[in-house]
């Protein structure tokens, strides 16, 4: 056992955060942790990482266990430059390699002293044992990793941007390798690729994790329990996030049975003791039925789920069948020498009822792809045409069509003024915007509440195109999952840019890969994308009418994907075996340069010239032999 929790409770004030908490982590427990925004979670993590009291309840740590927690540019020393970060992760390690270099000077100087050579062999072997030799590599491994792969290793940790310390805090955590790892939120900022890559090296994680996420699939992939916080209490669930939606629904259509049936059972005793306690006959057995109802152990009645959103989006008015025609679309951002090109002969088709998501990495222009076929950014060239009767609602990841100075409730009244207040406030009612909340300025609203605005707009809206820029950004579990399913049931259609790889799997009929060649376009959702599946259009060779013999040859290879096809996932899983040799290879050839430095400092060596030049050449060959391994090494991992 890593960690115990054992009926903790933790008020604020009058207000009680966490009631009778119980939690016990073991060796490579997989645990999520999820609740409503406010309901405890931050709360509990700084109780467990040690950083915040409790009023009641015991906490125990195994005491050679350690916590990591990743926070926002958590541990980080802003005057330091990235690698000098990392490296001070293996201060004990580097300074086992000082005091042998101290001691080689020495041992050059007194060849004869046992002592210092049995000191030597002490430290080379604790040197080893912790993988002394791999130290860069190690460091190397987990930047690239973390999308640091063309970064200049010298880089000031003040320079970099908020996403990139919170990315760096996480490569340190990593490389620290605590025994419970405390994940709050490490998805955000982050790519596709790299996304994949610590969901792979997470997988292979030796300690235990407790996450803490609002990316479904993310939770999906790693966790083995989820642990929810409803109300003060914490629930554990077995298995991933899609089991827990499973098996909550159950557990409270469980105890809610149980519940009715025990009232049913108590109404009928007590019935029956009403009627017969005061009749000579029968009292004997009314009090026997009455002591049967005091001695009954009560089951508790469920606590009532809580409100969810509810989202309909829908419309009056068909359009035609071919909605969307872009051709040879080109468009640059910045002026001067600024300028940067995002796409060039950018060419797709949308059809009437299609859901298209938009995938890509970060600063391939899907956003600005967006914004250019509404017209509300120029292009440099190219075509937009839009076919008749099309109706769009625009959901802006920033949210700038809003009104700081309105109200909610003004904000969407004075949009829709012949409605009633009423009506009005029934809409905002349904995306939990309620009660005082409709009296809140636009500017005093949450990420999650400007969203849920938004969405309320858009539904009023009654358009037959969405267009959805991050659409699940801010939004907490549930609001996902409302937001999900509304944008499933609608019979309309959907262009969309999201990393929200639920959703993707949910709600998309084709996945649309931009990158700087142009777009892929690939048939069905994200998980179609990633099992390999051809893509019906390329840059190169435009979408013909699908014919059912051309969507059965959708089975074969892909090209210019990351993680995607067979033929790539094959290079990959080649990539990743030669990379292990050559890290093994490097260890050894650097353990063995380590062992003949060690021999030409002897006593031996120094009266055996033609032996100690023979040593001299050796090293010599290892050296330029290890440069070329470091170079391969370093070509593969970027």
């Amino acid at each position: 056992m890593i960690l115990s929790l054992e009926h903790i409770t933790k008020s604020y004030g009058a207000e009680l955060i966490l009631d009778n908490v119980s939690l016990k982590v073991e060796d490579n427990d997989r645990i999520g942790l999820i609740g409503v925004n406010g309901a405890g979670k931050s709360t509990l993590l700084n109780i467990i990482s040690g950083d915040l009291d409790f009023d009641a309840g015991d906490r125990a740590v195994s005491s050679a266990a350690r916590i990591g927690f990743l926070r926002q540019n958590s541990g980080l020393n802003r005057g330091n430059t990235m690698f000098a970060e990392l490296r001070g992760v293996f201060a004990p390690l580097l300074e086992l390699e000082r005091q042998m270099e101290l001691l080689r000077i020495e041992m050059r100087q007194s060849p004869e002293d046992e002592a210092l050579m049995e000191e030597y062999n002490r430290l080379h072997t604790a040197f080893e044992a912790g993988d002394g030799y791999l130290i860069d590599v190690k460091i190397n491994t987990i930047l690239n990793g973390m999308g640091f792969a063309g970064r200049d290793r010298e880089t000031l940790i003040s320079s970099l941007s908020g996403g990139e310390k919170t990315r760096l805090a996480l490569c340190k955590l990593l490389l620290e390798e605590p025994e419970l790892l405390i994940l709050d939120e490490p998805t955000n900022h982050l790519d596709f690729r790299t996304l994949i890559w610590l969901e792979d090296y997470l997988k292979n994680y030796k300690g235990a994790l407790l996450i803490v996420s609002h990316d479904r699939f993310f939770l999906d992939s790693l966790v083995t329990s989820v642990c929810e916080i409803d109300r003060t209490r914490l629930t554990r669930y077995p298995g991933n996030y899609t089991k827990f939606l499973q098996l909550k629904e159950e557990a409270y259509t469980r105890q809610q049975k149980l519940y009715e049936r025990q009232q049913e059972e108590i109404a009928r005793l007590q019935e029956y003791v009403d009627k017969n306690i005061v009749r000579a006959t029968t009292s004997k057995s009314a009090k026997s039925k009455r002591k049967a109802i005091e001695h009954m152990e009560l089951v508790e009645k469920p606590l009532p789920p809580l409100k969810h959103a509810y989202m309909s989006f829908g419309y009056e008015v068909e359009p035609v069948k071919e909605v969307l025609h872009v051709k040879n679309l080109a468009l640059s951002v910045g002026e001067g020498q600024q300028q940067k090109r995002l796409f060039d002969n950018l060419n797709f088709d949308v059809l009437r009822g299609e859901k298209i998501a938009i995938i890509g990495e970060n600063g391939v222009g899907k956003s600005s792809l967006l914004k250019a076929i509404q017209g509300l950014i120029p292009v440099e060239s190219g075509s937009v045409d839009w076919g008749r009767n099309v109706y769009i609602s625009y959901y802006e990841q920033e949210n700038t069509g809003l009104h700081e100075d309105k109200t909610a409730l003004d904000e969407l009244w004075d949009r829709y003024p012949r409605l009633y207040e009423v009506t009005v406030r029934t809409i905002l009612g349904n995306v939990l915007l309620s009660g005082e909340d409709v009296y809140k300025k636009v500017a005093a609203l949450s990420g999650g509440e400007r969203a849920k605005l938004k969405f309320a707009i858009m539904m009023l809206r009654q358009s037959n195109l969405l267009i959805l820029d991050e659409p699940t950004n801010h939004l907490d579990l549930d609001t996902k999952e409302s937001l999900d399913r509304a944008l499933s049931e609608f019979t309309g259609t959907i262009i969309m840019v999201s990393h929200d790889r639920y959703l993707l799997s949910k709600v998309p009929t084709k996945i649309a890969e931009m990158s700087a060649a142009g777009m892929a376009i690939y048939q069905g959702n994200y998980n179609a994308y990633i099992r390999g599946d051809r893509p019906i259009s390329t840059p190169e060779q435009p979408s013909a009418p699908q014919t059912e013999q051309s969507q059965k040859a959708g089975k074969e290879e892909g090209a210019g994907s990351y993680f995607r096809s067979k033929k790539q996932r094959s290079e990959d899983a080649r990539r990743k075996k030669r990379l292990e040799t050559l890290e093994q290879e490097i260890a050894a050839m650097e353990a063995e340069i380590q062992q003949l430095g060690d021999f030409m400092a002897t006593d031996e060596a120094a009266s055996d010239y033609e032996k100690l030049t023979e040593t001299a050449h050796r090293i010599d060959e290892l050296n330029t032999r290890l440069t070329e391994l470091y170079d391969e090494w370093y070509s593969l991992s970027e």
